[in-house]
């Protein structure tokens, strides 16, 4: 396996998961686990990288055919829990690029992992993501965005982007240095998660915490952020409408937020 492809994601859920047996079943590259956390089990999903993967374009972690219908097959499992919290540790590059996956709907897969979590979060199961790597484009609209609450390590590694960043300078014809100057003074454009936790997305950001080899005192620290985000989340309704209301969001997404006020009047 390649020295680029991230294994922050495994090494999150093995750590968060302790002696908690996998579920069988599912492609190798979608670990899943009922975690002990507050005192109530919790359905913890990761996608990983599997250099094994039947398809060429999944196999460094990205959530492609196999891995969109498996992420929705564990939250639907889930859900037929009364009240099971569910929790996405997201590590991922991008969805599956590649004429085979559109072929076969690749569409259609990551939106019933989307669906599920959605699904699950509007039925009253709280919904968290805890962001430990790469969090990017249709890969975190799949795995992780659906979440009543979304926190992050605050680490160099961590990004949550629409874009990976050569994608994005081939799109926009500009060099990924170009984008760089520009996420200084305009910040969707920025790629660092302390930039896009001032859109007031985040519900936290965890620091102080070794992203790459957590100790137990840092594992410690984070369990006990993602039993108090559940809690969080219990307590709120169940839409998304809490992203809007922070103070980052009405000072730094102010012009979208008079665009959906808009748009509401406009509809109703």
């Amino acid at each position: 396996m390649s020295d680029s492809v991230s294994l922050r994601g495994r090494r999150w859920f093995e750590a968060l998961a302790g002696d908690a047996p996998l579920l069988p079943g599912g492609p190798a590259s979608v670990l899943a686990a009922d975690v002990p956390l507050g005192g109530e089990a919790v359905r913890a999903i990761a996608v990983v990288p599997d250099p094994h993967n039947r398809f060429p374009r999944a196999r460094s972690g990205e959530i492609g055919l196999d891995e969109g219908w498996a992420i929705a097959a564990r939250v639907r499992e889930a859900a037929a829990v009364p009240g099971r919290p569910v929790l996405a540790i997201v590590d991922v590059p991008s969805q599956a690029y590649g004429r085979t996956e559109e072929l076969l709907g690749l569409h259609l897969a990551c939106a019933a992992a989307v669906d599920a979590y959605a699904s699950a979060r509007l039925d009253g199961h709280p919904v968290v993501a805890l962001v430990v790597g790469n969090a990017l484009s249709g890969a975190f609209l799949a795995h992780g965005y659906q979440a009543n609450r979304v926190l992050a390590l605050d680490d160099p590694g961590v990004s949550i982007h629409a874009m990976g960043k050569a994608a994005a300078a081939r799109v926009t014809r500009r060099s990924v240095a170009d984008l760089e100057r520009l996420g200084e003074t305009i910040l969707p454009l920025a790629y660092d998660v302390r930039s896009f936790a001032r859109l007031g997305l985040l519900h936290e950001l965890i620091s102080g915490v070794d992203a790459d080899a957590p100790t137990a005192a840092d594992v410690a620290r984070v369990r006990e952020r993602l039993a108090a985000a559940i809690a969080d989340a219990r307590s709120g309704p169940p839409d998304l409408a809490g992203r809007l209301a922070s103070e980052d969001a009405r000072r730094n997404r102010a012009a979208s937020i008079r665009v959906r006020e808009q748009l509401a009047r406009e509809w109703n």
